[in-house]
């Protein structure tokens, strides 16, 4: 009988449980997609948002990094949600040394990231809490960051807080090459998702695309 950890595992892991489901074909499609955004190598950080909370945008992202990772990619996932981060939790792995603690300088970056054993991805999970995560969020140091580990990596996905709510995601989101949005099918209103985009473009970030998600 599995444990409850693995049960959560399997249940918000789809692509890696089970890879040829539906769920996983259509996250395939949503890889592909990105990928030919990246053909020229020069686009590599995705900022992955929503309109407001509860789009289920943690469980789609992790989702979207074990499908990219499948294909031999080195693929990064960072938990930019100081406020609620749940990306630890979802793969198992310790929160203790992460984003806040190299932001802070209390850690180096290579010894905050995490191998998850599933391809070639890497988790660099929230750390430890912190009073002030939009400021640490949008500091030079997490640009410089961001531009260090695109070096590193195929592919960068940032998971982030949603962006009608939180200053520090629109700000990031123009530290990145592209952001995907996160909907939610008969949760999401239109006027939640207009008003989502145009806060994006306001923030002169480039919406690359949109993830209808069904929870």
């Amino acid at each position: 009988m599995l444990n409850k950890s693995k049960k959560l595992k399997k249940r918000n892991l789809v692509t890696y449980a089970n890879a040829d489901s539906l769920i996983s074909d259509q996250f395939r499609t949503v890889r592909a997609n990105i990928q030919f955004l990246t053909v020229d190598g020069k686009k590599r950080t995705f900022l992955m948002t929503s309109s407001v909370s509860g789009e289920g945008k943690s469980v789609t992202t992790a989702n979207l990094a074990v499908s990219m990772a499948q294909q031999k990619e080195r693929v990064l996932l960072i938990d930019a949600n100081l406020r609620k981060p749940i990306i630890h939790e979802i793969f198992k792995i310790s929160q203790d040394c992460g984003l806040t603690n190299v932001l802070m300088k209390n850690a180096a970056l290579d010894r905050a990231i995490k191998k998850t054993g599933i391809g070639k991805l890497d988790i660099l999970p929230c750390g430890n809490s912190v009073n002030n995560p939009a400021e640490l969020l949008t500091s030079d140091w997490m640009s410089s960051i961001l531009r260090q580990v695109s070096e590193s990596y195929d592919i960068v996905l940032i998971d982030a807080p949603d962006v009608l709510h939180t200053t520090e995601t629109r700000v990031l989101a123009n530290y990145c090459d592209g952001v995907v949005l996160v909907l939610t099918k008969g949760k999401t209103t239109l006027e939640k998702a207009i008003k989502a985009r145009k806060v994006l473009e306001l923030a002169h970030a480039e919406l690359v695309g949109a993830i209808i998600n069904e929870k």
